[in-house]
């Protein structure tokens, strides 16, 4: 069985609200990225929802569909190259990198506040229950440590 793997494009990091913009390198904690504040912690932010994740393959497929979404523009505090990012569902482990693992919690439902990402501000274009493997996913911090851009990651079995 071949072992899922990725890498970091991109670390998202903001003062509150989106975009997000790049960091070469982050520290990740239980509840969240330090420098990375989110203005509504009722939905955002806290342990379950420590780490946002996003797939650059449905960025790119989003742009081509005339969406002006780009890496970070929708809130997503990792942007990753991984193929198999439809196959992630909630209870995977990652590794990213040597220190770091998370585990995912949940699919994030879009809200209005990334509607200027979306063509006709459709941001639901990215909702689990519309369009399955579309989704930003919420993940839950497993091991503390340090991000890089460029950082591996890979499922853990």
């Amino acid at each position: 069985m071949h072992t899922m793997k990725g890498k970091v494009v991109q670390i998202n990091l903001s003062g509150g609200g989106v975009p997000k913009l790049p960091v070469p390198t982050a520290t990740l904690f239980r509840d969240g990225f330090f420098g990375d504040i989110q203005k509504n912690k009722k939905y955002h932010g806290g342990p379950e929802r420590a780490v946002c994740l996003f797939s650059m393959e449905i960025i790119q497929q989003l742009q081509a569909e005339g969406h002006p979404i780009t890496p970070g523009s929708t809130g997503e505090n990792l942007t990753l190259q991984f193929p198999d990012y439809h196959a992630l569902v909630p209870e995977t482990i990652l590794q990213i990198g040597e220190t770091v693992r998370i585990q995912i919690s949940k699919y994030a439902p879009p809200c209005k506040t990334i509607k200027r990402s979306f063509f006709k501000e459709k941001f639901t274009r990215i909702g689990h229950k519309e369009h399955p493997g579309f989704s930003r996913l919420y993940a839950r911090v497993l091991q503390e440590g340090k991000v890089e851009q460029g950082d591996e990651v890979w499922v853990v079995e």
